[in-house]
């Protein structure tokens, strides 16, 4: 029988259900050759020819496929219809080729489907084509840029930036846009400006808002109205004045439904409405693809196949009938340059199937869907009608002026399902509803009020605007948003607090490196155009190879001539660019640079394994140091004393911390811990600063040799510690109480895993599964007495129970009384796992 290959086990299960028996289908689990990491993976001395490495893993699902082809002399390759998915199948035709898997009358052949179904599957294997010789050409050419630059720029930042983990081709322009709107906004100077509002009413006692339009027979724009003196002439004046209606003028209005789905906005639009991040929203988004729910998540395409579109239109009138699907259907045109990349739109394979109908346990799958079947159909429903309505409110003399809006919804159309979300700074196009108002009647003042405004900094990115900046500016593909995203978060250039994107010290030390040694290669035109380039090799109008020499030609030159630089050289030279930011000037006229803790030393930029800081040059007698962006307006306080000592919450350039006392020559070092991740500094009072500044904590002596065991938090986070053996715990809040048994069975686990000491933990009896969460119940052995374990939680036996006496029952019992107790002690109970079938 034929053996087809998918990519993902899920993908292969549903496919199977389409295909029967007749097909063996198998999957690749993604990816099975990459370049190794070391040098010479890609060789520009010879053809930038590339030498690939199959993984362990993907050796066994290689030979499994090979395996099934001894019975079978055809081959369909079924990988996703996008480059990635054209590489894949490349990938798997050479490695199989090389282990003579395919013979002379093997039948290799490529179908794609752009969505999961019997029908579009069905039909694919109708039309088997040969594997896209264009698209592999623009994976290779992508793979080996990515490869080229940071396999030979990331060895520049580890010798030039102690601490720079990598550089990336798009992800280094990424984190560029990050760093330069936080120094836009540090940047920033607030103006002040002032506005009048009034609550007039009409002849029938219907009240209303107006706001002050023109002053003294001239418009007012936005900052006419400067300070309070000038804001009490503006109220005074209207106050003043008897007013009435001088014009009421209603017009016609109408909203249009926004584009189906396409990568980005799909991304975008789950985080302005459920906070999920890029790689949150394509993980649910592909489990849906597998389940045969909506079509390919991967695409810059918001066109719809015509039997999609009267499907939604047929939907539509049945659900709500035939006023609010509109005469004619509504088409949109791609705006995707390259066609490799504008696949259909996302939307729901059945459009009869709201998420109420769909079998999908997981919550974010179930939001997603949701979210993507009302796009889907509001893009085929009739528009909003509204009515717009403006009032105009004057003085009998012209010298005041006031102006009064209001919106109506005549029909709701698409609105009846969806609206779409707005990211910062929305225009607010909607209004209050307004009373029956006439020209000419007069408007009796309830009150008049002036408002004080400041200008407001621009917003800093969230995941959803940052991937909108990057499509704006040409920057990735739909391919590549969610893990471009996610890296410079993985890196530690860049931090998540609320939603928003916040550089760190390394993110910024690292973005001036780069635009003060290598400009061009992190500039915006620059990487658009390079992936314009690589779009066109996708058409096949460019040769791959000539578009790496170039690239090649003077990028190497770049590596070569910074690579001479000494350390020193290069932090000058970012001091020097970073002065405006590092020393703004000082209120009281004085040198920015002086020191302001000895006042004898000067300030400059030094590198660490954090990144950068700025700190003072007579180290080590001045321990002055602050971050990059300089020491923290709010959050650094007094959080009480202890003991006649001071303790603090600081921040510093590691980030903020808790200290005890201050620094002086008898304590030149006081006592100080770093808040764990994932504590807010808002969160942080005097009891948590002491139970950190406490640490290590002694959990008791180790029932095997008496020797300490100590629970902590160190630089990779909480452990515990058995004289030269750690091991991570998950949780910060766990160092504070974790007891001996759960103490001995990780440090055990941790042995256990380096191939050395005893072996882990062995159970006294299993009882079987915690109902409806899932995972083992066991009774164990402990130093003090047995115990039942479930999942952390550990629960002692009372004295009167043996092992042997211990039923599921009761075993869930103690462990859900030792949660409850947890729980009152401020600590987070154990994690629901997946059941069984959910894994």
């Amino acid at each position: 029988m034929p053996v087809v290959v998918v990519e993902s086990p899920a993908k292969a299960k549903t496919i199977n259900k389409y295909l029967g028996s007749d097909y063996t289908v198998l999957a690749s689990y993604g990816h099975v050759r990459d370049l190794p990491a070391k040098d010479g993976s890609v060789d520009p001395e010879n053809g930038f020819a590339m030498t690939w490495e199959i993984d362990t893993d993907a050796r066994r699902h290689v030979k499994a496929i090979a395996d099934a082809l001894k019975h079978d002399n055809r081959l369909i390759l079924a990988t996703d219809p996008d480059r990635e998915g054209e590489a894949i199948s490349w990938h798997l035709e050479e490695a199989l080729r090389k282990r003579r898997a395919i013979g002379k009358d093997t039948e290799v052949s490529r179908v794609v489907f752009n969505a999961i179904t019997k029908s579009a599957v069905t039909e694919a294997m109708k039309a088997p084509r040969d594997i896209d010789r264009d698209l592999v050409e623009a994976y290779l050419a992508r793979r080996a840029l990515d490869y080229l630059v940071g396999f030979n720029l990331s060895p520049v930042l580890w010798r030039k930036l102690p601490g720079a983990r990598s550089a990336g081709r798009v992800q280094s322009v990424c984190l560029r846009l990050i760093v330069e709107r936080e120094m836009e906004i540090e940047a920033f100077r607030a103006r002040e400006y002032w506005s009048i509002t009034a609550t007039l009413a009409t002849p029938r006692g219907q009240e209303y808002q107006a706001r002050l339009v023109s002053l003294a027979g001239r418009k007012l724009d936005k900052f006419d109205i400067p300070d309070a003196t000038q804001a009490e002439l503006a109220r005074a004046a209207v106050e003043s004045r008897d007013l009435s209606v001088s014009a009421v003028e209603a017009k016609p209005a109408s909203r249009n439904p926004a584009p189906p789905f396409m990568t980005s906005t799909l991304q975008q639009e789950a985080s302005r409405k459920f906070g999920m991040g890029a790689r949150q929203t394509m993980s649910a988004a592909q489990r849906l693809y597998e389940a045969g729910l909506i079509t390919y998540m991967r695409t810059d395409g918001i066109d719809m196949a015509p039997e999609a579109v009267h499907a939604a239109r047929d939907a539509i009138a049945a659900r709500f009938g035939p006023q609010y699907v509109p005469k004619s259907p509504r088409m949109y045109k791609n705006k995707a340059k390259n066609a490799q990349e504008a696949h259909e739109c996302i939307r729901p394979t059945d459009m009869t199937r709201d998420a109420a109908a769909i079998r999908a346990s997981d919550p974010d799958q179930r939001k997603l869907y949701d979210l993507i079947w009302k796009r889907t159909l509001a893009c085929q429903m009739e528009a909003a009608r509204l009515e717009r309505t403006t009032v105009d409110i004057a003085s009998a003399d012209g010298q005041v002026g006031l102006r009064a809006t209001g919106q109506v919804v005549l029909f709701d159309g698409f609105l009846k399902i969806y609206e779409e979300g707005r990211d910062d700074n929305g225009d607010d196009d909607g209004g209050a509803r307004l009373p029956q108002i006439a020209a000419n009647e007069p408007a009796e003042k309830r009150a008049v009020s002036s408002d004080q405004h400041f200008t407001q900094p621009p917003p800093r990115y969230t995941e959803a605007t940052l991937v909108k900046r990057m499509e704006e500016l040409g920057i990735g593909r739909p391919s590549t948003y969610a893990s471009i995203v996610t890296t410079i978060q993985e890196r530690e250039y860049v931090r998540k607090e609320k939603n928003r994107l916040i550089p760190e010290d390394k993110g910024r030390i690292v973005t001036h490196f780069l635009l003060n040694f290598f400009r061009k290669y992190v500039g915006y035109e620059f990487t658009a155009d390079l992936e314009e380039k690589l779009d066109v090799v996708s058409a096949g109008d460019a040769d791959y190879k000539q578009v790496l020499a170039d690239f090649w030609r003077d990028f190497s030159a770049a590596i070569a001539e910074t690579s001479e630089l000494r350390i020193s050289e290069v932090l000058d030279k970012l001091d020097a660019a970073l002065a405006p930011t590092l020393y703004p000037p000082r209120e009281d006229g004085g040198d920015p640079r002086v020191c302001p803790l000895c006042g004898d030393g000067r300030l400059h930029l030094k590198t660490s394994r954090t990144g950068g800081f700025v700190g003072c040059s007579r180290y080590p007698e001045c321990r002055y140091t602050r971050p990059i962006g300089g020491e923290a307006e709010t959050g650094d306080r007094v959080l009480g004393e202890d003991g006649g000592d001071e303790i603090s919450l600081r921040t510093g350039r590691f980030g903020p911390y808790v200290q005890r006392g201050e620094v002086t020559e008898e304590t030149p070092k006081p006592p100080r811990a770093s808040l764990p991740k994932g504590w807010s500094p808002d969160d942080i009072d005097l009891e948590r600063a002491l139970r950190l500044l406490s640490l290590p904590r002694e959990v008791g002596p180790h029932p095997e040799d008496g020797e300490p065991v100590e629970a902590g938090i160190g630089r990779y986070g909480p452990f515990v510690r058995h004289g030269r053996l750690y091991a991570n715990l998950k949780d910060a809040d766990e160092v504070f109480t974790i007891g001996m048994n759960r103490a001995v069975e990780v440090l055990a686990q941790k042995a256990a895993s380096r191939g050395k000491g005893r072996a882990g933990v062995k159970p006294l009896r299993e009882l079987g599964e915690y109902p409806e969460k899932g995972g083992a119940v066991s009774v164990m052995d402990g130093r003090y007495g047995p115990y039942v374990k479930w999942d952390k939680i550990n629960a002692t036996l009372p004295k009167d129970v043996a092992p042997a006496d211990v039923t599921i029952e009761m075993a869930v019992a103690l462990i859900d009384e030792k949660a409850a107790k947890k729980g009152k002690g401020g600590n987070k109970a154990a994690p629901r796992r997946k059941s069984a079938a959910g894994k």
